[in-house]
């Protein structure tokens, strides 16, 4: 049983992939995070001596602070986030327990560059059906929560992402694009280091939904089905993805916790009276 104020490592990986993730706040030292260039899915890089500074901004919602071993940094920062009224956990173990337990870790050069708010900023082409929201799900699930995502006319992606400052996805000749029979969404999983058996599933309902092979797993035509009806809900590329992050949202549950259950009409029921 973890002790007051802290979390396990198996609470917490619980945690992240869904809507309830608390912010993760990786507070080791630069000496620490050069020794093993990685973070826990979804973390976020900040220095403790700067917590005062930082730590207001997170007013109000929930934290889990993780250092090296989860001793006097995550400790001394969580409290103090706890002070401005954060509801801060720290990590049992640190970074080290996560490790030893063998769970992802996102390599920190595999994250495009931040702006100066601290996000990544993405463009792709407009009215996206399931690659392009299911690539903006996992990052704000597993890799940036505050990722921004650009929908531009398909001629204008290069340029705006030179001009702006943004990773292009989604497009021929980008890192993060479809290679050979895989999906883009595929090609982040690989990136970030994220090949889980959930997400591997979900990978595959994704690649059947999106490039017409319905045959490799039986939810893909299902996925394709509801895609396509967002798409037809929402003329706002952004309201069609804040509403396909629910959809992701359930299948990824699914394929995490739900594979093995069935449903169906209630069969012990006596005749009718």
């Amino acid at each position: 049983m973890a002790a007051p104020d802290t979390i396990t490592t198996e609470k917490l990986a619980r945690l992240i992939g869904t809507h309830r993730c608390p912010v993760l706040i990786d507070v080791r030292t630069d000496e620490d995070a050069a020794a093993d260039a990685r973070g826990l899915p979804g973390a976020i890089r900040r220095r403790h001596e700067d917590v005062a500074g930082w730590a207001p901004g997170l007013a109000g919602r929930s934290a889990v602070v993780v250092c090296q071993r989860g001793m006097k940094l995550s400790q001394g920062v969580a409290a103090w986030l706890r002070h401005e009224k954060v509801a801060a956990e720290t990590l049992e173990g640190g970074f080290e327990a996560w490790r030893h337990a063998g769970l992802p870790l996102v390599p920190h050069d595999a994250i495009p560059p931040r702006d100066t708010a601290g996000r990544t900023l993405w463009v792709t082409r407009a009215r996206p059906k399931i690659d392009r929201i299911a690539c903006p799900w996992l990052v704000r699930r597993f890799v940036d929560p505050s990722a921004v995502f650009l929908f531009v006319a398909p001629s204008e992606v290069a340029a705006v992402a030179d001009r702006f400052g943004a990773t292009a996805f989604d497009i021929e000749d980008v890192r993060f694009s479809h290679r050979g029979e895989r999906c883009t969404f595929d090609t982040m999983i690989e990136a970030f280091a994220l090949a889980t058996p959930p997400l591997l599933r979900l990978a595959d309902m994704v690649r059947g939904a999106d490039t017409a092979r319905l045959d490799l797993a039986p939810e893909a035509a299902g996925l394709l089905a509801a895609s396509l009806g967002l798409s037809r809900m929402f003329s706002d590329d952004l309201e069609q993805l804040e509403a396909g992050m629910l959809l992701y949202d359930a299948f990824y549950r699914w394929c995490r916790d739900a594979t093995e259950e069935t449903h169906n009409w209630p069969t012990n029921k006596g005749p009718r009276p």
